[in-house]
């Protein structure tokens, strides 16, 4: 064998090895594994990015809030709730990329679709509640959110078991939330 002949022969080994299909699957799954980190970083940056707008706009009115609202007994320092919320959204937005990652079906339709809506109902709660302060308007609101985020976990875990288990603090917040906002509404409607 001279050299143009064993590099002919390792470069129809290395085709056949590498164009193989259990080969070809292999780079799939690698290629898969390498690439899932974007839909985790659009979905959890997203969900991150409607937040820190939510808290942007309201601003003004949490300060007006922490410093002249009557709250309810167990409401936390003002200082827990940023804290709070980025750790959530980061949950709610791991668990949607879990289930965009999931094979196409209609729990995962569904659940992305209850995931945009209930992320858009969660933004304008803090609107309503902070700079509307129209106490009893944001607690029907949060009960349609609370709903929402019920349903969408449901759904989650249909699609994807982890997604819809991640969504679990989400949805004890959100009834601690209702709690103190009813409080709110009752020292201060």
């Amino acid at each position: 064998m001279n050299a143009h002949t064993r590099l002919t022969f390792f470069e129809e080994y290395w085709q056949r090895a590498y164009f193989s299909d259990d080969c070809i699957y292999c780079l799939r799954v690698m290629t898969m594994q390498q690439s899932t980190w974007k839909p985790y970083a659009a979905w959890i940056g997203g969900t991150e990015a409607v937040g820190a707008l939510a808290g942007l706009l309201t601003r003004d009115g949490t300060k007006l809030y922490a410093a002249t609202v009557a709250k309810p007994p167990l409401s936390p320092p003002p200082i827990v709730f940023p804290i709070a919320w980025a750790g959530l959204y980061a949950l709610m937005g791991t668990g949607a990329a879990r289930v965009y990652l999931t094979p196409a079906s209609v729990f995962r339709r569904r659940g992305l679709r209850l995931y945009l809506i209930q992320l858009g109902f969660n933004f304008f709660w803090s609107l309503i509640f902070f700079n509307l302060r129209a106490y009893g308007a944001a607690f029907v609101w949060l009960a349609a959110l609370w709903a929402l985020i019920l349903m969408m976990t449901a759904v989650f875990r249909r699609a994807d078991r982890l997604a819809g288990l991640l969504q679990i603090p989400y949805v004890l917040w959100v009834l601690f939330a209702g709690y103190l906002n009813f409080g709110v509404w009752l020292l201060n409607g």
